[in-house]
């Protein structure tokens, strides 16, 4: 009989690890009834905690109560709605827009923002050096139109100076370029844009945005995720922090591995899933076992730290030791969290890509449910 020892992912407690394991044994047992599957709880021992009850987390700007900072932090929600939608403001006056009449001869409201768009100068080249390519951009946009007959001249230069502001900027962040930019900064470029485009001097109301955007379903949500910065930590940090602390200190996890390996009947298969993966094979790596004839590793993150330099047991370009057993390592193509081995490896490992028809991060998760996943897993057993 095939002994298989499943070592378990980031995050996952009891009772979720007893479940999940029942899950595993199920589904590798109906294609492959000779395998016994043995779990690694590592969680429990070797998982992160809050030692000191999440004394580190910040509170929220003034506080856990509504207070000071409270303003500016919705301004900065809506900062983060433009970023990721530089003309949503412009569509929400749009969307205002009543039939607008214009009187013969005269010049539309929104052919003079066009061409002053068009003849925008560098002068808030600090946002980013594509500030004109931006601003040609928008003077094309199919939006301008209905909120130029929407707000008044003066309105629509501010709305359209923060479009062009949250288009430089959030171009560089959809593109990993650093923005070096304080909202001081941001908020002068704006005056100046919006000056450039025909508003008076900025005055008190410098900055603020359509009363429409401050409506709570438009909200970018950054507000509630600062105010419930301590529940989402406890959420969320058994994941990130069991990453953190594994590269940190690792070596008790190992050892546990290596112990109840030991412990088995060859021939003996180690089956890890993302973080668990990653065990595995620093395992292997690091300490012969001769009893283990099979490597399987799903969705882990195992061969990107290698390439990265970040894997405990292995550096880049440093080929993989001899005494490690073959590797199967299955990935499904949506989760952003699986990677491939063979390229890193050639003639080491084997890939096998799986679709699980589920977007991340369920993808991540969804490899228990696959029977692609079994059956592939079933196949290589010994």
């Amino acid at each position: 009989m095939t002994t298989v020892v499943f070592i378990h992912g980031t995050g996952v407690r009891e009772p979720r690890f007893t479940e999940l394991h029942a899950r595993i044994a199920s589904g590798l047992g109906a294609v492959a009834p000779h395998a016994r599957v043995v779990p690694y709880y590592w969680g429990e021992a070797h998982g992160a905690t809050l030692a000191a009850g999440g004394a580190s987390v910040p509170e929220g700007p003034g506080g856990t109560s509504r207070g000071v900072g409270d303003e500016s932090e919705d301004e900065a929600e809506q900062w983060a709605r433009l970023y990721a939608d530089p003309q949503a403001e412009l569509a929400l006056a749009a969307a205002g827009a009543g039939a607008a009449v214009t009187a013969p001869g005269a010049e539309f409201p929104d052919e003079r923002p066009r061409r002053l768009l068009r003849q925008l100068d560098d002068t808030a080249a600090e946002l980013g050096p594509d500030v004109r390519e931006h601003a040609v951009a928008l003077a094309r946009s199919p939006l301008l139109p209905p909120a130029a007959a929407a707000l008044d001249a003066d309105e629509l230069a501010r709305v359209l100076a923060r479009s062009l502001a949250a288009a430089v900027i959030g171009g560089a962040l959809e593109s990993d370029a650093p923005v070096l930019c304080t909202g001081d900064a941001r908020d002068a470029a704006v005056d100046r844009i919006a000056e450039a485009l025909g508003a008076a001097p900025a005055g008190a109301d410098r900055g603020l945005f359509l009363r429409t955007l401050k409506r709570p379903a438009m909200k970018a949500g950054s507000r509630i995720a600062v105010r419930r910065r301590r529940a989402l930590t406890d959420a969320a940090h058994p994941a990130a922090g069991d990453i953190l602390r594994y590269l940190a200190r690792g070596e008790g996890v190992r050892r546990g591995l290596r112990d109840l390996t030991a412990a088995q009947q060859p021939p003996v298969v180690l089956l890890g899933h993302s973080l668990g993966g990653i065990i595995a094979l620093d395992t292997l790596v690091l300490d012969p076992q001769p009893g283990v004839e099979l490597l399987v590793t799903v969705g882990s993150q195992g061969p990107f730290l290698y390439e990265t330099g970040a894997l405990p047991s292995l550096a880049h370009p440093g080929p993989l030791p001899a005494h490690v057993p073959a590797w199967l390592n299955l990935y499904d193509v949506r989760d952003l969290l699986g990677y491939r081995g063979a390229p890193l490896f050639p003639g080491r490992v084997t890939d096998i890509a799986t679709d699980s028809r589920q977007p991340f991060p369920v993808a991540h998760s969804a490899y228990w449910d696959d029977p692609a996943v079994y059956r592939a897993v079933a196949a290589r057993l010994p």
